[in-house]
């Protein structure tokens, strides 16, 4: 922030990344869970100090998005449930995350997005857990 605050033209963007476990946590997930409430804390508090800086930050809260990761995660059965049944769950495309990064990015200063959730539209995240 230091940077943004004193480069010219002033001010840039933060976007962190975050994650739906750290709302909707998976059953064995409690290093993943706390890191992502981490970012949570860490995006509130760099947007308000950020804000006499010219400086605006966010953060995206992905669901299931097809990657590396994700084969290790859902594996061939699934991802575990709260109800302690494995399930395949919907994924999103990568370069549906990698879009939704830049629309976030092309927003003007004056505009921020705090917090955004985006998700396969089937996956089950609301009723989850």
């Amino acid at each position: 922030m230091r940077i943004m605050s004193s480069q010219r033209p002033r001010g840039g963007r933060i976007i962190n990344n975050g994650s739906i476990s750290a709302h909707r946590p998976r059953p064995g997930g409690v290093g993943y869970t706390c890191s992502k409430h981490g970012v949570i804390g860490l995006t509130k508090t760099l947007a308000l100090e950020g804000r006499r800086l010219d400086v605006a930050v966010g953060q995206i809260d992905f669901g299931n998005v097809t990657t590396a990761v994700s084969d290790l995660t859902q594996g061939d059965m699934g991802a575990p449930q709260a109800d302690g049944t494995i399930l395949r769950e919907p994924q999103m495309s990568d370069a549906d995350a990698a879009d939704t990064v830049a629309a976030m990015a092309a927003l003007p200063l004056g505009a921020n997005v705090l917090s955004m959730t985006v998700m396969a539209t089937n996956m089950p995240y609301v009723g989850r857990g």
